[in-house]
């Protein structure tokens, strides 16, 4: 068999894989996760929980089905809960033994069950569901409390519920905002806890569970306290706040029902509470509500029984990810972005050594997406790096560091990597500004003693947010910069100023100011590259989604250096985004007010505005359902454009979101690709 290494290309997304959700086993000898893979026959995802030796050895799949997702241990760790669609799209509750066996079915509510949580004694499964008014009120009186009795029944009831269901929205009547988001229209049911009580053996019959909530409210996945008494969650301040993000406060719900009691104040928003493993403290994230995105998320803890929040890592200036508890309750440990890595951190407690001084855990060139630590200190994470877009690693409690999976070993020993190089270069008022740059694959001859007079096109990716940070470890975009580079171009992109990363003045730098504080940067890092003799200065194209695609349009509108542009769900318009957005505070955040107080501002930072001054060949890139990012941003600037007759193609994907490129159907994702590069060769290379 031949060992020769090929080039990346398009075809190389139906075969990777990657991981998701990881949990280390109460006795810290096992790792649960996700592994996701593409199913290319029916242009799907397969979801399947694995379970990995945290001392080495391969990986085994544990679940049979084909979406299954959230594992979560019971206490003792010989059981495993999780969320499957097997039999029902809207996800239900499993139990499955560790050592093997059929799964079992705990939960079977009309509108399906997620987030599982063991209690402390591992005899009652907290979880989420969503449920109306009108069904809540039909759970308090008693009635619906059995299923059909049978599989023609069962049919008859799923037909009689969609028809209902259908009815409802026909026609639909709103009366708040967001009122859409994802792919979908919200209804008027809430996200609810419920208690669900298992039996001591095998369960031969989904035990009848109980609603811990009530109120028109949404409530996050449960958290148990140690005792067992009582419940974290947050639950939304104010239903009449029109806000998809924020105003949310921490309550403790006590399971006998008695009156839940909030825990936080206005001021800032909290997610994710988390008990210390004694139940003394409560740590969370929050985020300040007059600076929602600027300032970042910041871990704090309160003491159990409430009072002031304490902040642990506001000195740090960096925005907070994810967090988990140190095993000993003397501090925690969290992720978050720093120059282009996503590191693991551990912070004390005050009066620790190691509260202002904390240490970094997990180091190194890449991004890590998630990560669980054990009883014993044993941390497994997620991480993607430069050469290796998604594997699993576990740090023991004495620092030694080990890879556990080869998700996609066999793929990239058989491709050309091409390695991923960092950049420094100067803005033009003096600031440095990181980037990274990926070079096309010569196996012949290395690109140290290629000739200098050797010139490729440049193709220059944008990221979205617009506070967001990339990196050489960022899974969703490895793959497609890989191509790109196999291609034929030089591949760009960086973290201007907006971006994670960089603290908070760098990521606030922006406000106000789209376009004209981050623009220069990016300019200032082609200008670098091309003064270093590589680059094609005729053949450069730009590309990027969301506010990437923002970013593309605006440069389209303020320079004519570029030979093309691929735009994609980007914002065009930021008034009629405003309106139209599932997001539209993210306007009135970011310009700090709102569309009928300041028009005329938000126009001139639009790029629809500077539209007309458009000449370079551009593509539009943009999914029919996308509630983020509505199509109506798209269509607007393409009908500017052909009005002058410029050179424009929009090209619409039914079916998808905001997060095609990410997660959306794997034909649309490897189609973008394709019509990405396709639109850059036309400009960049077939003319030459």
């Amino acid at each position: 068999m031949s060992t020769k290494r090929t080039h990346f290309s398009t075809e190389d997304l139906y075969n990777l894989a990657w991981i998701e959700d990881v949990r280390i086993s109460p006795d810290s000898h096992a790792i649960a996760f996700v592994r996701v893979t593409v199913d290319r026959r029916m242009n799907s995802y397969h979801r399947a929980i694995y379970l990995a030796p945290v001392a080495g050895g391969p990986a085994r799949r544990f679940s049979g089905g084909k979406q299954d997702r959230q594992p979560r241990w019971s206490p003792d760790g010989r059981r495993l809960a999780f969320v499957s669609s097997r039999d029902d799209e809207r996800g239900q509750i499993y139990v499955i033994e560790r050592a093997g066996g059929e799964a079992q079915q705990i939960t079977g509510l009309p509108n399906g069950a997620s987030d599982p949580a063991w209690s402390p004694d591992g005899g009652t499964i907290a979880f989420v569901s969503l449920v109306n008014e009108e069904e809540r009120r039909r759970e308090d009186a008693g009635e619906g409390g059995h299923g059909p009795d049978d599989a023609w029944e069962a049919r008859r009831a799923k037909e009689q519920r969609q028809h209902d269901e259908e009815q409802k929205a026909d026609p639909r009547v709103v009366t708040r905002l967001p009122y859409r988001s994802g792919t979908s229209f919200f209804d008027d049911r809430r996200r609810h806890i419920y208690l669900a009580d298992l039996p001591a053996g095998d369960v031969d019959h989904m035990p009848k569970p109980r609603r811990l909530t009530d109120s028109d409210l949404h409530y996050s996945p449960p958290a148990w306290m140690p005792d067992g008494q009582s419940i974290l969650t947050t639950a939304t301040r104010d239903p009449e706040a029109d806000s998809l993000f924020a105003y949310y406060d921490v309550l403790r719900l006590p399971i006998d029902g008695s009156k839940p009691v909030t825990l936080t104040t206005a001021g800032h928003s909290y997610f994710d509470p988390q008990p210390a493993p004694d139940g003394a403290m409560i740590a969370f994230q929050r985020l300040r509500e007059d600076r929602l995105l600027g300032e970042g998320s910041r871990i704090a803890i309160i003491p159990a029984t409430g009072g002031e929040p304490e902040d642990l890592t506001a000195h740090t200036d960096l925005n907070v990810e994810h967090f988990r508890w140190q095993p000993d309750g003397g501090g925690v440990l969290f992720m978050a972005g720093a120059q282009g890595d996503a590191h693991i951190y551990a912070i004390g407690l005050p009066a620790t050594p190691t509260y202002m001084h904390g240490e970094t855990i997990v180091a190194g060139r890449r991004i890590v997406s998630d990560f669980d630590i054990g009883h014993d200190g044993t941390v497994a994470f997620i991480a993607g790096a430069p050469d290796n877009p998604c594997d699993l690693f576990v740090r023991s409690p004495d620092g030694a560091e080990r890879q556990i999976t080869g998700l996609n070993s066999q793929l990239l020993a058989q491709r050309i990597i091409s390695p991923i190089e960092e950049i420094r270069f100067p803005a033009p008022d003096g600031q440095e500004v990181q980037g990274w740059v990926l070079y096309p694959p010569t196996p012949e001859i290395s690109r140290e003693d290629a000739p200098a007079a050797q010139q490729h096109p440049l193709a220059a990716y944008i990221h979205g947010g617009p506070h967001v940070m990339w990196g050489p470890g960022f899974r969703s975009m490895w793959h497609e910069w890989q191509t790109a580079a196999a291609e034929g171009y030089i591949v760009f992109f960086c973290n201007p100023r907006g971006s994670d990363g960089y603290g908070e003045a760098w990521r606030d730098a922006i406000r106000g100011r789209w376009g004209e504080a981050d623009a220069p940067d990016i300019q200032a890092g082609i200008d670098f590259l091309i003064a270093q003799g590589r680059v094609d200065p005729a053949r450069v194209a730009v590309t990027g989604g969301s506010y990437g695609g923002y970013m593309t349009a605006w440069l389209l509108g303020h320079t004519d250096r570029f030979a093309c542009g691929v735009a994609a769900r980007g914002v065009y318009n930021l008034i009629s985004q405003h309106s139209t957005s599932d997001a539209h505070e993210l306007i009135e955040i970011e310009f700090n007010g709102y569309p009928w107080e300041m028009a005329e501002e938000l126009w001139d930072h639009s790029p629809l505005a500077h539209a007309h001054k458009i000449t370079t060949p551009l593509l539009l890139l943009h999914s029919e359902l996308d509630f983020r990012v509505p199509i109506s941003e798209a269509e607007q600037l393409f009908a500017f454009l052909r009005r002058q007759k410029k050179v424009v193609e929009l090209v619409r994907y039914p079916r998808e979101g905001h997060e095609l490129t990410r997660s959306g159907e794997p034909n649309h994702r490897a189609d973008h690709i394709r019509r990405t590069l396709a639109w850059f060769n036309r400009y960049c290379k077939d003319t030459v």
